[in-house]
């Protein structure tokens, strides 16, 4: 069985399953689009939508990487030692 039956002549999704809020910047870390933007993605023109997708890649910086976990405690901890 294949999907050809549920192919559209439209921009695809820009969604790749990482669908996480980063929370200052309020956009899905996966895609960068706002929940705004996602929520209104099927109701939305293939014009809404290509303009939304050429937008994304301006967006990255604006996700900051979080300094946890073995990284963060490792800074931490040469900070912390004299």
């Amino acid at each position: 069985m294949t999907d050809d039956i549920w192919t559209r002549a439209e921009p695809e999704s820009p969604c790749i399953k990482i669908c996480v809020i980063h929370p200052e910047a309020r956009l899905c870390t996966g895609c960068l689009r706002s929940i705004d933007e996602i929520t209104a993605w099927g109701r939305l023109s293939p014009e809404e939508r290509r303009s939304i997708m050429a937008e994304l890649p301006a967006r990255k910086p604006q996700i900051a990487k979080r300094r946890g976990g073995r990284a963060g405690r490792q800074g931490r901890r040469s900070s912390g030692e004299s």
